[in-house]
C-alpha cells in the first residue's frame, strides 16, 4: 500500500514485526513471517526424527570385525555342471562377462592376514588360509556375489562353516629391482583327512590400481547366511583373460580331495591371476542374523 506524504510524494509503507518495532525486513509481510516461523518449528520437529531414521538404517548392519590382508587370487573356468553341482537349489552360475576374469566360474583366494581386529578394536591373532568360491545369483533378483564352498585354515570351519581344518606353510618375497620387481609366493595347506592344496608363483610386480567396494559372500552350507564386506585395495592384474600383456612368469598350482576333485580333473583353465598386495575390509552382518 501507498500513501502520500506531506510533500505529496508516495511513500512506501514498510510492514512491522510484532514486538519488535525497530526490525524492518525488506518485502516481508506478517503471512510471510508467520510461515518462517512455522517452517521453522516444523523443521526443529522433523530433524530429530529425520537422524533417528538415519541411524536406523545404518543399524541394519552389525559390525562383527576388520582385518587387513595380503591376497593373491586365481581365477578358473572349470566344467560348468560341477560347478552348478555345488550350489543349493535357488542360486545359479554368474559368471563375469566382461573384464579380466571374464568367463571364469571359480575363485580361488590366497589370504596372508596382516593385521585382524573384533568389533570392539580388540586384536586377534593373525591367520593365513585358501578359500574356493563361486560367483553366484538368484534367479529373478538382483541378488549375487560370492559363495563359499570349502577352504583350508588352522582356524577350522569359520564363519561359513566351509573350512577344512589345516597345516599351511605360506612365504613370499618381493626382490626390488632398478627397472622392475619380481614377486615369488608359495603356499601349502594340508588337512588331516587329506585335503591339501598348493601353490607356487613368480611374477613381475605391475601398475597397482586402487579401488573400494562393497560385496556380499554367501556361504553352501549355511542357507541364508552371509556376510558384508566393506572394503578398499591395492589390485595388480598379472594376467588376464584376452589381454596380451602377462607378467606371470611361472606358476604351479594342485589341489586333490575334499570337493577338490571333479573341479580340477585336467579340464580347468586359469582366465585370470590378481595380486592384492594389501586388502582392508570391515565386516558386517545384517541385523536379522
Amino acid at each position: 500500500m501507498w500513501k502520500k506524504s506531506a510533500s505529496g510524494n508516495p511513500k512506501p509503507r514498510v510492514p512491522e514485526i510484532e514486538g519488535d518495532s525497530n526490525i524492518r525486513p525488506l518485502g516481508l509481510t506478517q503471512s510471510r513471517v508467520q510461515f518462517a516461523r512455522v517452517s521453522l518449528a516444523l523443521a526443529s520437529f522433523l530433524l530429530p526424527l529425520l537422524l533417528l531414521i538415519s541411524r536406523d538404517v545404518v543399524a541394519q548392519d552389525k559390525l562383527v570385525g576388520s582385518n587387513v590382508d595380503v591376497r593373491t587370487i586365481l581365477n578358473f573356468k572349470v566344467s560348468p555342471t560341477a560347478v552348478q553341482n555345488l550350489l543349493p537349489p535357488g542360486w545359479e552360475l554368474n559368471s563375469p562377462t566382461s573384464g579380466p576374469s571374464e568367463g571364469a566360474n571359480l575363485q580361488v583366494t590366497f589370504v596372508d592376514q596382516q593385521e585382524a581386529e573384533n568389533p570392539t578394536g580388540s586384536q586377534l591373532p593373525p591367520v593365513r588360509y585358501v578359500l574356493f568360491a563361486v560367483p553366484v545369483k538368484r534367479p529373478g533378483s538382483e541378488v549375487s556375489g560370492l559363495m563359499l564352498f570349502a577352504g583350508l585354515s588352522p582356524g577350522g570351519a569359520g564363519p561359513y562353516g566351509t573350512n577344512l581344518k589345516a597345516t599351511e606353510h605360506v612365504e613370499r618375497k618381493i626382490q626390488y629391482e632398478q627397472s622392475a620387481s619380481t614377486v615369488v609366493e608359495s603356499w601349502e595347506f594340508q588337512s588331516e583327512d587329506g585335503a591339501a592344496v598348493s601353490f607356487q608363483a613368480q611374477f613381475e610386480r605391475g601398475t597397482i590400481l586402487r579401488n573400494r567396494s562393497e560385496t556380499r559372500t554367501y556361504s553352501q552350507v549355511k542357507s541364508g547366511f552371509f556376510r558384508i564386506y566393506r572394503y578398499e585395495q591395492g589390485v595388480d592384474v598379472v594376467r588376464a583373460a584376452g589381454d596380451s600383456t602377462d607378467r606371470l612368469q611361472g606358476l604351479t598350482f594342485k589341489a586333490i580331495g575334499g570337493k577338490f576333485g571333479p573341479l580340477f580333473d585336467g579340464s580347468e583353465r586359469l582366465v585370470s591371476v590378481v595380486s592384492v598386495p594389501w586388502y582392508s575390509r570391515e565386516i558386517y552382518l545384517p541385523v536379522l542374523q
